[in-house]
Parts: C-alpha cells; structure tokens; sequence
C-alpha cells in the first residue's frame, strides 16, 4: 500500500456573478516511502493547488470545495478535523513553499519560526533546540547560522529565506515532503546542494517526496515517476525514462521541445507551445490542450478523453497520441545526461 494515495482529488471555486473555475479536476497519482514523484506542467495546470488541498491549507470559504480523497498511511488528509491535522502537518507531512515572503512571518525572528516546529513536534526547547536550529540553517547552507537566528525574514536575501524554509520543512524529518518549487530562488549552486539535502532525505530517512516543478532538469535528476498536469488533470503518467524518451501526450512533447538542447545546431530556435494555458476547452467538451495542440483532430472535441494505459505501466489521455520516436529520443542534451548519471 502506498504511503500517500491521492484519488479523484477536486478543488473548485465559485463566487457569485462568477464562473466556477475546476483548479483541480479529478487528479490521482500515489507515493511509495523512499519514492521521488513528480507533478509538473505550466503555471495553472493546479499542481500548487493540489499540494495545498494535501495539507488543508487551502481557505475556508463557501465558494471552495474539495473532494475526493488523499490517504496517507490510511487516514485521509481531506477529511481530518484541523486539530488532527496540525497533528500531522509538519511532523509526519511537511511542505516547502514556492514563495518564501509571504510563507514566514515578518514580525518574528527566523529563529523563533525554525525552533517552533521543534518544540511543538519533537519537544526540545531552550539552548537544544537553538543548537538544532543552526545546525539545520548550516545543513541548508546558510552562512553564519546562529546570527541568522536572530534576524528577521526582511533581513535576509529571496535564497536565503527559501532555504530557511526547506530547513523548517525537513526539521522532523517527514515522512512525507511536498515541495513546491523549492529551488525557484536559488542560484545554480545552492540548487544543487539543497537537491542533494532532499536526494539524502529520501535515501536514508525513507521520505516519500512530492516534487512539483517545471523544471526539466530537476525532474530528469530526482524524480522515479512523472505525473504531467494541464488543465487541472494528468494527461500523462509514466516512469522518469520512458516519459523522456517517448513522450506520447502532445503537451508533454511540448514541454520537452520548448527545454534548451546542448547538441542543437547554431541558431537553431526553440519551439514553444502556442498560447496560453488559459486558452483551454473545459475537459466535458474534449481535451482541454486541444486549442493550443498541433496534432487536434474531430475526436479531440465532443467527448473527453479518458487514461489511455499502455503495456509498460504508463498511461496517457490523448486520442491522437504522439508515435513512438526512432532511435533518437526526444530528450534534451543536458538532460540525457542527468539521465546517465542516474
């Protein structure tokens, strides 16, 4: 059984005058202990949502509405009261936030906030738990810790307040991390050495880790699964190799055009997707990545198309998928490499 089973996961908002906007439709994927998952896709596909919707934080208000389930460890998430909830949160499940400003608090010294989860879930206090509060600012690279313990969140740079926030994250070592785009602020080499503190996390602490990102590149270098998201639904599933090599959804082959390639020709251009992501057709008229997809066919429109498995585990929502390529994968350079390395 997996440590975290999400299934049929919806979140709509609805205001008056409005129309209902469906964030996440109908999203199912699931997460083995020591297993990296993946959700990427473009900004509004729903996969922040879906996170926030995993850990009850999304507001309470009467124009939202979430259904289906989230189960981990066999007590579903979306149904748990918010004292059972703040239980769990941060000792057993943990999330890394993508905007670090608005995730900390401005009036309290960054200190105060790492040693609270400490105190609350791991019972330390006092000089232990401000020892262990350095040692994790050290742990995420942050230079002289003990002086950043005592500064406030305007005080410090966009990178380090996001590598404050990974230590708040991991200060329990979760059974379960979501992190939102937890490298988006750093420069490239923080990025490698917080992508390591997460690879080491999952290794010797058996953490499931949800990564949700739209970076390429990361996901080639830490993800086992990809789940690829547009329009508040997974279009394509499959493992981190075969996803590379054959994409079969036009969104995903999308994605994977628009990524830089080492061994492209000079002045070679990139292809980008045309459109936007809010040029969609809503998913019970079709394929909602119909307007902007070169392949559109009659059948893309009229009826919505359904998980297509395949005979080596993965699975697709397309009706005029992309062929399997020859023998050069649709991979960038630099990415097939990471491939190797892994």
């Amino acid at each position: 059984m997996a440590l975290l089973d999400v299934d049929d996961l919806s979140v709509t908002f609805s205001r008056r005058g409005q129309r209902t906007v469906h964030a996440v439709d109908g999203v199912s994927f699931s997460v083995d202990a020591g297993e990296v998952v993946g959700l990427v896709g473009e900004s509004g596909c729903g996969k922040s949502v879906t996170s926030l919707a995993i850990m009850g934080l999304l507001p309470k208000q009467r124009g939202t509405r979430i259904g289906g389930k989230a189960v981990f460890d066999g007590t579903d998430l979306i149904q748990l009261d918010d004292r059972s909830r703040r239980d769990i949160r941060g000792r057993d499940v943990a999330m890394i936030f993508q905007d670090p400003l608005s995730s900390l608090n401005p009036v309290i010294p960054i200190g105060l906030q790492v040693t609270e989860v400490l105190t609350r879930h791991r019972g330390m206090k006092g000089d232990a738990a401000a020892k262990e509060a350095a040692d994790l600012l050290d742990r995420v690279g942050i230079p002289d810790p003990r002086r950043r313990l005592k500064e406030y969140p305007h005080q410090l740079s966009g990178g380090m307040r996001q590598r404050a926030l990974i230590a708040m994250a991991v200060a329990c070592k979760p059974r379960l991390l979501i992190a939102d785009e937890p490298t988006t602020a750093l420069d490239v080499t923080i990025q490698a050495q917080i992508l390591e503190l997460l690879k080491e996390l999952v290794r010797d602490s058996g953490t499931a880790l949800v990564m949700i990102t739209h970076d390429l590149g990361v996901v080639a270098g830490m993800c086992d699964t990809i789940n690829v998201l547009y329009g508040g639904r997974v279009v394509e599933t499959a493992r981190r190799r075969p996803l590379f090599a054959q994409p079969r959804h036009p969104y995903t082959v999308g994605l994977l055009g628009s990524v830089p390639r080492l061994d492209a020709g000079r002045g070679e251009r990139l292809t980008p997707i045309p459109g936007s992501v809010r040029d969609l057709l809503p998913w019970p008229d079709g394929c909602a990545f119909a307007p902007r997809c070169a392949r559109r066919i009659d059948a893309c429109v009229g009826e919505p198309p359904e998980m297509v498995p395949t005979h080596d585990g993965r699975s697709y929502r397309c009706v005029n998928p992309a062929p399997l390529p020859g023998s050069a994968p649709a991979v960038p350079g630099d990415i097939r490499r990471e491939e190797d390395k892994a």
